[in-house]
This record gives C-alpha cells, structure tokens and sequence, in this order.
C-alpha cells in the first residue's frame, strides 16, 4: 500500500526542487553570459595578439570595458569593517604579531593587501625582500614574484621553470615590470580562461587530477587558485609546491609539513619550527555553502556589469561588499544592510577567536624563551614546541586568509578555536617546565603595547632596514624601469 505525502512533505519537496532549479539556472545564466562576452569581444578585436604577451595596456583596444576595470584596481578608497583595498599597517594594529613572525621578515614590514595593479610597487616597497643592491643580493628567491605579474610565465617559457626559481627576486628585477593583469588568466589569442602558472597544474597530478577536464564554472575559480592559496618553496631550489597532497584541511596541510620535516622559520624567542601560512583563500572558500553550491570566485568579485547594452565581467576585482547590488543581491533578497550586517557578525565573531589567540599566543612565545634562559633542555622544551607549532599554524591559517571568516565561518572559528585550545595547552606545558627549573611566579611580560617597542624586543633595528630600502628604491629600481621600458617590456606611458 502506497504512502501518500504530507500537505507539509509536498510543499517542502516542491520549495527544494525550486532551490535547486533557481540554483543551476543562476549557473547556467552566469556561463551562457560569459560565453556571450566572449563571442562579442573576440568578434571585435583591433589588434592581434599571441604566445605570453605580459603588458596589459595591449590589450586595451580589443577589449576596452574589461580593461578600464581593471585600471580601476588602482583605486583604493573602499574600507569595510574589516580592511578593505586601502593599506593599512597590520603590525601598528597588532603589535603582537610581530612576537608572533620573530625570526621572520614579515615581523619587519605586514600590510592590507591593495588591488592588482599595485602588486609590482607593493612588493619593490615591502621591506621583507631587503634593499638589495646588486642582483645577486638580497635574501628571497625568484620564487617570491611568482604571483605578482604575467611577466612570470614569460620568464618561465624563456629560462625554464626551475632555473626560475632558483635565481634571486633581485635578479628578475628588470624583467618583472607588469603588475597581474590580462595574459596571468586569459589565453591572449581567444581569451579563454588558463592556468598560467605550473604550481596548480602539479598540485592537481599529485591528487591524480586532470585540471583540462575543469568546467568553465570551475576555471572562475581554479584562475584565483594559481595565487590565492597556501603554498611553499620547497627544497634548495625553492620550487614553488602546494601543500594539497593529503588534503585542504589545516591538518591535512600540517600533516604533509610533518612529514616533510619543513618549517619556514625557527621562531626566534621559542625555538619553535614554525610554518608561516600564506593565504588560503581558495581552500577555505571550497569549505564554505557558496562554493559547495557551486558559486565561483569570480561570481561574488567579478559580477557582470552593463554598459550600452553589452554586459561584461567587471575586472575590478574586489570585495564584493562594495557592490552589494551586483553580487550579493544577485541570489539573495534581503536589503543591502542586511547582507553586510550578516558578514559582519560571521566576521566579528572570527575576530573575537582572533584577538584572544593572538594574546595568548604571544605571551606562550615569551615564556618559552623565558623557560630557555632558565636552562631548560630540549627534551623539556620538547613538548611545548610542538603545541607551538601546531596552535601558530592554525592561527596563521586562520587570519592569513582573505574573506575566511565569511567563506567558511564554521570551518574558520574551528581552525582558531583548536588554536586557541593548543596555545593555552603550551603555556601550563611551559609553567610545568619552569617548575621543574624551581620558578613558579609569573613570567615578566616585556611593553609589546607598539610595534615600534616589540620590534625593538625581538632586536630588530627598523632605522636601518628602512635607511637601506629607500636606497635601493632611489637607486636601483629607476633604473630597472629604465631597461625595461628601452626592451619594451613596459608600456611606456607608466
């Protein structure tokens, strides 16, 4: 005897079905459209263009909407609650990071990440690449450019991928001229979306992946995958690998690190071998309801817009809280404070986890050096380094990310909570030591309230670093523009 539905079952069943209908048509709308824009530029085009062709003002005539919001990167007015396209100092806001990189160049120099088109400026001013003078100085390797212009792939093709990045960051300072643009997603000749960079392509074999079978849905987002993600340069020659071998889960990731025995940097008060995350975006984001209902990046950062009765991917690329009417409200019905009033709440509580990790985190860093000048021993220290490690990568892993606590809310408290759970589980681990050792008072916190008297704790000396940097940006980079632009490697006009 056959069951009937419930009034109940029966509108449930028929409100998913239209879910599910609303869904794939959106996709289906968002596919249909891009082909579209793809059939009216290339049905247009002025000028020929083939094989790596990295200077983007090029590109221009064939396609001139694409490429003005583009330029439009450059504008860095927009601030949200959290960040925005403006640079702010991380470290002046949070001096306890720089406790937290100790060791490492990013405890010299950490800001916001502007748009595109400064990705070049950003990087010759940082003060994490050192002033270097000459091409075989400076401490970073070639590697450290591999996201930040289409003139990579051209020096890929030119010297081979390995010999790239080998050389050193200031060794391809003539050569790397053009901010990410155009040819870094775009094949030059039709203009359909390709990977770019080599680093993707072998993370996907390792998985027993074939990215050529990706859809176009997919490729709005395996493109932001090339750069947006966490990786390392593995080995001598610094090859540039993703860590996705076991998985996309911070302890998937920390478990191929281990198995590695790598670690970026050995913390400079701790001892801790540290793992320094870079930004997992893409991860995060293939973690969170819109990716797993199939929406891309380019969906909520490149929303179609209309001009003259052509629609065309807005390449003013961005936080999708800047256009609410074309992205969020795309999908969902709710007003526009509404919607940025719920990505605050998902963002404020990742920020609370944040605040009181980053804390904890940094007070468990000094007592640990506090423990090793009491004369504790390795085997003591042990136990305590390895909680470090594990509570710093899932913290880094956390606030690393750009637009994690929105992506992937849950998976993002998770992350920081667990990195919460190890920091506290470090320090009794540390009082215990300091205990066996005969001390049982409070460890002494040094004045860390700027970044200016934390930097001065952990040694660093900024009045150099900085007399050094505005040397080589007076001396050396004026005339790597200089060779560039008599190569034409570099539009003119700039």
């Amino acid at each position: 005897m056959e069951k009937k539905l419930k009034s109940w079952q029966g509108w449930l069943l028929f409100g998913g079905t239209m879910a599910v209908v609303f869904v794939l048509g959106v996709l289906a709308t968002s596919i249909n459209e891009r082909r579209a824009e793809i059939a009216s530029v290339m049905n247009n085009k002025k000028v020929e263009i083939t094989g790596i062709e990295s200077v983007n003002e090029k590109f221009a005539p064939n396609y001139p909407r694409e490429y003005e919001t583009w330029t439009q990167t450059m504008d860095t007015s927009f601030q949200s609650k959290y960040n925005g396209n403006q640079m702010v100092d991380v470290l002046a806001a949070r001096p306890e990071m720089v406790i937290l990189w100790a060791g490492y160049a990013f405890s010299k120099d950490y800001s916001t990440p502007r748009g595109h088109m400064h990705a070049i400026d950003d990087m010759r001013h940082t003060l994490r690449v050192g002033a270097p003078m000459t091409p075989d100085e400076g401490p970073q390797p070639a590697t450290c450019w591999t996201c930040k212009s289409p003139d990579v792939p051209r020096m890929m093709q030119a010297i081979g991928v390995d010999n790239f990045y080998k050389s050193k960051w200031a060794a391809m300072g003539t050569e790397i001229m053009n901010p990410i643009g155009c040819a870094d997603c775009h094949e030059p000749e039709n203009m359909n979306l390709h990977i770019s960079r080599p680093a993707l392509i072998e993370a996907f074999q390792r998985q027993g992946r074939d990215i050529t079978k990706a859809t176009q849905q997919e490729m709005r987002s395996l493109v932001c995958a090339q750069c947006h993600v966490e990786y390392y340069f593995k080995g001598d020659g610094k090859y540039l690998t993703f860590p996705w071998d076991k998985g996309f889960t911070v302890e998937d990731m920390e478990a191929y690190y281990d198995e590695e025995g790598f670690a970026d940097y050995t913390h400079k008060l701790s001892r801790t071998p540290i793992l320094k995350a870079q930004h997992p975006d893409y991860e995060l984001s293939m973690m969170g309801i819109h990716a797993q209902r199939g929406v891309s990046c380019a969906d909520c950062h490149m929303p179609y817009k209309s001009e003259g009765g052509v629609k065309y991917s807005d390449h003013h690329i961005m936080s999708p809280l800047a256009m609410i009417d074309r992205t969020c409200q795309v999908c969902h019905r709710e007003s526009e404070e509404t919607l940025r009033n719920n990505v605050y709440e998902r963002q404020n509580k990742a920020n609370e986890m944040r605040n009181r990790l980053e804390a904890e985190l940094a007070k468990a860093h000094i007592e640990a050096k506090f423990a090793w000048d009491k004369g504790a021993t390795e085997d003591q220290m042990a136990p305590v380094l390895k909680l470090l490690r594990q509570a710093q990568w899932r913290w880094d892993f956390g606030v690393a990310s750009h637009g994690g606590a929105f992506h992937a809310p849950q998976e993002i408290q998770r992350i920081l909570g667990n990195g919460l759970d190890r920091t506290m589980q470090a320090r009794l681990a540390v009082s215990k030591v300091l205990a066996k050792l005969g001390y049982t008072d409070d460890v002494p916190m040094p004045d860390i309230s700027t970044k200016e008297k934390a930097q001065q704790y952990i040694g660093l000396d900024m009045a150099a670093e900085r007399q050094a940097k505005e040397k080589f940006l007076n001396t050396v980079v004026p005339e790597w523009i200089k060779e560039a632009k008599a190569n034409k490697r570099l539009a003119e006009k700039i």
